[in-house]
């Protein structure tokens, strides 16, 4: 994705295609790199989802919704940052997909700058708080920015504890949705004083379910490491995690009393090969041992040049979806199609709700 400044109508474009039902990051991509501009993909869009088989018609928000959007987030003090532009994050930048757009409330020149991430349990034990409170002062004093999700228990104490040096709180809802709400006067803290607030989502969204695993994606995104402090086995920490690992991250984790069901988390980490981290020092030794991330750009290769049958390649595709996940390289292997080909199919089949499109490359049927 080329790095550019997008004029006042390209922004507004490139906004209403992001908020497209059945666009997702990894839709949005390729239809970028399809049509040369959102502009011109959301002209393509209607007939690409009619001829997938998409019975109702595919809504694009229009204009004087996406509007709307923009003039509450001026009205706010919020930013939009789209990922093609040079003040998106790097490290954000260089996933596969970056989320497309992101609001930002506070102080975006944090963002850039070497992040860690701390997440653990949201009924996290006194020790368990005052260790992330500790570990994120800490490393604000080495000069790492610390990132959490402003949830209750381990990701409010790591916020607190780094408001002197700089924190960055991702959310689920809007730049402006807090939740829960004992935490208001941290959130205007970390917007006014020593952070930055971001989201994906319109500013005035309420978060829902499905927001989440978007937000843990963007925590990792971030960060050049995520620090798990306590968290059962079944956490939204753990999930954060395994995107980190699958960015290629660094995970550590603080260990914890067998008898304490908030250990096993960590605990389990561990054992699958995470870092162990007891103080600041075991963090700071293993990001001193390894290069600096490399940020990568993502580019497309080139196919050769085939006629292609897409009615009939988009059938096959058809058959070979399930709703258990298949990489996209696996598809391609199995059609014998160029990717170029087998991409297009996939993201008309998702924009008519017959596929979804993963993050890492994978694709399940629906």
């Amino acid at each position: 994705m080329t790095t550019r400044r997008l004029s006042d109508p390209e922004r507004l474009a490139w906004l209403r295609l992001a908020r497209t039902e059945t666009v997702g990051p990894v839709a949005f991509e390729h239809l970028l790199q399809r049509f040369g501009s959102a502009e011109r993909a959301l002209q393509a869009l209607p007939e690409l989802a009619r001829r997938s088989g998409r019975a109702a018609p595919l809504r694009s928000p229009p204009e004087d919704e996406i509007l709307r959007e923009l003039e509450t987030g001026a009205k706010l003090g919020a930013r939009l940052i789209c990922a093609c532009e040079p003040d998106f994050p790097s490290r954000l930048a260089a996933l596969d997909p970056p989320p497309p757009v992101m609001w930002s409330l506070g102080h975006a020149e944090l963002l850039p700058q070497p992040s860690l991430a701390i997440v653990g349990a949201r009924i996290a034990s006194a020790g368990g708080q005052r260790f992330a409170r500790q570990l994120a002062a800490e490393l604000g004093q080495h000069g790492y920015v610390v990132v959490s999700g402003l949830a209750r228990g381990v990701d409010g104490a790591a916020h607190e504890g780094a408001l002197a040096t700089g924190t960055v709180a991702v959310l689920g809802g809007g730049v402006c949705d807090i939740y829960p709400p004992e935490h208001a006067a941290l959130h205007a803290r970390i917007a006014g004083e020593g952070g930055c607030i971001v989201s994906e989502s319109a500013c005035d969204r309420r978060a829902i379910a499905k927001d989440f695993p978007r937000r843990n994606r963007i925590i990792s995104g971030l960060s050049l490491g995520v620090i798990v402090v306590e968290a059962e086995l079944k956490s939204g920490s753990l999930i954060t995690a395994r995107l980190a690992a699958e960015q290629g991250r660094d995970v550590f984790a603080v260990p914890g009393s067998p008898l304490d069901p908030r250990a096993r988390g960590p605990n389990d980490l561990i054992r699958q090969g995470a870092i162990l981290c007891e103080s600041v020092e075991d963090v700071l030794r293993s990001l001193s041992g390894q290069a600096s991330l490399r940020e990568r750009e993502r580019t497309y290769d080139p196919d050769e040049p085939m006629d292609i049958d897409h009615n009939a390649l988009r059938a096959q595709v058809v058959a070979l979806l399930s709703p258990t996940p298949v990489s996209r390289d696996e598809l391609v292997r199995a059609t014998r199609a160029p990717t170029s080909a087998v991409m297009a199919a996939l993201v008309e089949l998702a924009l008519a709700e017959r596929a979804e499109l993963l993050p890492g490359g994978m694709v399940a049927g629906i």
